[in-house]
């Protein structure tokens, strides 16, 4: 594992701020101080990264995260990418959570105040328009994840791709009633996704059948959770049509919950039913999900860079960087083999 400024921190027992103060040589250090974190830096062979020594312009060391909820497992692992490569660079991170829309705008305003953070990552939600002026002269660095506006940086998953690979996979292995559990149309996530099953169905000349697609209801986490899966399926199991073959469940954490409903109706996966999720977190292969996997950690770091290099250029065109997820093939929709990519990950730069 490499040497962070934590570790200097600790051997040296100075605090953080100190060995950030000594690697980008502020004034406002001893040189007794300075030459004991110098000597514990190169002892344990430690090298300032260049991103954090460019930093060392900015005012206050501290990134903000906006996003929608805090316990849905796509942001925690996101999050860990976020806060593991902050961490190198010896940056603290405050986290918004929205609990509802109109939070949004309180906390976009309380992050633009001056001098509170360095730059904001923006999760899964549309900028509001009243901010997108305010943002867009660079005043105030933004990166938005797993979303999209023109003007801005972005990271996002191609949604509306993995679900029709998901789907064409199911039709590949032979299913002809196909049904879909979705998160809350309120996400933008969701409804892409949504968009790509029916695409799919379509494709391949069948039929989208309305009674075969259940979307949440459930506010909280914007459905993307196992009670929503569970209750998702219990509403498809009792609504008096013939269950689905086979099913694209919109999240792995959906599937868990589905599949829970199924075994108490002594339907089992996948002699029964197929099933395809999204995701990939680390719960899935426990319960081997066939999934499309996304790179959830990979994006919290690249988000991290790509603020970086909007804070020292805030001149420079916007760039969007989309992720293709990929299947992995597991036992929940009827085949033993597993799935073993080469290459994780393909993603393109405009």
């Amino acid at each position: 594992m490499a040497v962070t400024i934590y570790d200097i921190a600790r051997e040296a027992q100075v605090g953080i701020g100190t060995v950030s103060r000594v690697f980008n040589n502020h004034p406002n250090v001893t040189p007794k101080t300075r030459d004991k974190i110098l000597s514990v830096a190169k002892r344990l062979n430690y090298h300032p990264h260049a991103y954090a020594q460019a930093l060392a312009r900015k005012r206050t060391n501290t990134l903000a995260a906006i996003i929608p909820f805090f316990t849905n497992y796509f942001f925690i692992e996101v999050l860990q990418g976020v806060q593991d490569k902050i961490s190198s660079l010896g940056y603290d991170l405050i986290l918004y959570g929205i609990n509802h829309p109109e939070q949004i705008d309180e906390y976009l305003r309380k992050s633009v105040q001056r001098g509170r953070v360095d730059g904001i990552l923006f999760f899964s939600m549309k900028l509001p328009v009243s901010f997108v002026d305010r943002f867009k002269d660079h005043s105030k660095p933004v990166v938005l994840v797993d979303t999209f506006h023109e003007q801005f940086d972005s990271l996002a998953v191609e949604n509306f791709q993995g679900a029709m690979v998901a789907t064409n996979h199911l039709i590949s292995l032979g299913h002809k009633n196909i049904g879909m559990i979705s998160a809350n149309i309120n996400s933008v996530p969701a409804r892409e996704r949504i968009a790509g099953y029916k695409d799919a169905i379509t494709s391949a000349g069948l039929a989208v059948n309305l009674e075969n697609i259940t979307v949440s209801k459930l506010t909280k986490q914007d459905g993307f959770s196992r009670e929503a899966g569970y209750q998702s399926m219990k509403e498809m199991l009792s609504n008096g049509s013939p269950l689905p073959t086979a099913i694209f469940i919109s999240s792995d954490i959906q599937a868990i919950g589905a599949m829970s409903a199924l075994r108490q109706h002594g339907v089992k996966v996948p002699r029964d039913v197929a099933v395809v999720s999204f995701d990939d977190i680390e719960l899935a292969e426990q319960f081997g999900l066939t999934t499309m996997r996304q790179p959830m950690y990979e994006m919290g770091e690249l988000a991290v860079e790509k603020l970086i290099y909007r804070m020292e250029h805030p001149s420079a065109p916007p760039s969007q960087i989309n992720f293709l997820p990929k299947l992995v093939v597991r036992a929940t929709c009827g085949l033993n083999k597993m799935y073993s990519p080469v290459e994780d990950f393909v993603h393109a730069k405009d």
